[in-house]
């Protein structure tokens, strides 16, 4: 058999697979009636209901497509509202069947509104409690200068109302920094109000506290703590005891010079440092 006769049928099978090989790929991707390949879209929906104050009920359900408004149901009708004319083809098709559109309406205003008032009561029950708020003043120091800071801790609901007073008079909304309002872990809030103050006014200061677990507004202001006092105290009495020392030092010195130092003024001297150390060891251990 002569093998150039079968030449141009190889070439022809060559062909025909270079061919298969350059449309599988448009053949594995779906494609529509129109020879127009599907591209991706977004379908986003909201539905839900609403109990108001006088006890009633509304209920929406809506339809977004591509980030535009697509499809809103009416429950009074039945009917579907089309946004755009691509809802036109979803509006017809979901109104012909009237059982859907009926269960739809039943589900915004029975079923919706039921689940909605059963979570409105179980927080009334759980996180409806008032639970009244503790109320303290510390002192802070940096260098900007001093200030007094009001903490409300552990209340519940968030809501409260906190005022600085000097004098018992309310201060101007300018001079005081806004109150700021954090969670806690268990449910419960903690606020705080800060005050610049100049050093030794701080008593003048007081911290006024409204909340709705309060029967009445609650006002703290700062004590100086007890610890505070006897270090001042301690401090005071060691500056007493240095300084007395050091002028009987200075005498017996003197006196020392003076005489030639002979053994009564080293041991007198002596006497005198344990005196001034025995002092300062008293005061040192002074429990607080």
């Amino acid at each position: 058999m002569d093998r150039s006769a079968g030449l141009p049928v190889r070439l022809l099978l060559l062909l025909l697979l270079l061919l298969l090989w350059s449309v599988a790929p448009q053949a594995l991707r779906p494609v529509t009636k129109l020879r127009v390949v599907p591209e991706s879209h977004i379908l986003q929906v909201i539905l839900g209901c609403e109990v108001h104050e006088d006890n009633s009920t509304s209920g929406f359900w809506k339809y977004g497509y591509d980030g535009q408004d697509h499809l809103e149901f009416c429950p009074k009708t039945l009917n579907w509202s089309a946004a755009e004319p691509r809802a036109w083809a979803t509006k017809m098709e979901w109104e012909e069947h009237r059982i859907r559109a009926r269960q739809s309406r039943d589900y915004l205003q029975r079923d919706c509104p039921q689940q909605l008032k059963q979570v409105l009561e179980l927080q009334r029950g759980v996180l409806g409690q008032q639970v009244p708020t503790l109320v303290k003043v510390t002192r802070h120091w940096a260098s900007t200068g001093t200030s007094l800071r009001c903490q409300a801790l552990n209340f519940f609901p968030q809501n409260i109302t906190m005022r600085w007073l000097k004098d018992s008079q309310p201060l101007d909304a300018k001079d005081v920094n806004p109150e700021n309002v954090l969670p806690n872990g268990d449910g419960t809030y903690q606020g705080w109000l800060t005050l610049a103050v100049a050093p030794g006014e701080e008593t003048r200061f007081s911290c006024q506290v409204e909340h709705p677990g309060l029967d009445q507004p609650l006002t703290a202001t700062w004590e100086p703590s007890r610890s505070q006092d006897m270090i001042i105290g301690i401090i005071s009495g060691i500056t007493i005891c240095a300084i007395f020392f050091v002028g009987i030092l200075i005498l017996v010195l003197r006196k020392r010079k003076v005489s030639g130092g002979t053994m009564g003024d080293y041991v007198l001297t002596e006497s005198f440092l344990f005196a001034f150390l025995r002092c300062f060891l008293q005061l040192s251990s002074v429990p607080e």
